[in-house]
């Protein structure tokens, strides 16, 4: 059975991806803001944590690579398993500070991530530094200091 998100993966650039999961990350921001008003930041984790578990196993079984399940490498597991634990403290801080503060102040700070992310790009996986890369970087970080410092 051919599944719609097939097609999709086929003919989407990695540029259209990133804008469309930059557009739900601002989605995301805005609905956990107004999801976590007068609950625990926790509990509103682990809910957010539960939808999305269940939408991807839902997505792996209608697109049929449930099997492949078994032939993953243990890097790999040991990778995404890590990756999964920082996701989740990630998570708990930025929903503590959604409660605590406006989300239009939160999640450009969050958005330091992708300055960090270049840097740790370049020290751990060896990528090479280029003018765009590091000038981008540079002025995220000026643009987030400008949200926290600038009132």
């Amino acid at each position: 059975m051919s599944s719609p998100f097939a097609t999709i993966k086929l003919t989407m650039t990695w540029q259209s991806a990133a804008a469309l999961s930059a557009l739900f990350a601002a989605l995301t921001a805005i609905l956990s803001k107004l999801g976590v008003q007068n609950i625990d930041s926790n509990l509103a984790v682990a809910i957010r944590t539960s939808v999305i578990v269940a939408f991807a196993w839902g997505l792996v079984y209608l697109q049929g690579t449930e099997l492949s399940f078994r032939s993953i490498p243990g890097k790999s597991w040991m990778f995404l398993v890590l990756s999964g634990f920082a996701t989740g403290i990630s998570w708990l801080f930025y929903f503590r500070a959604l409660q605590l503060g406006p989300a239009s102040r939160v999640a450009p700070v969050d958005k330091l991530s992708v300055a960090l992310t270049i840097i740790l790009s370049f020290v751990i996986l060896g990528e090479q530094p280029s003018l765009g890369t590091v000038a981008g970087g540079l002025l995220i970080t000026a643009g987030v200091l400008v949200v926290v410092l600038v009132r």
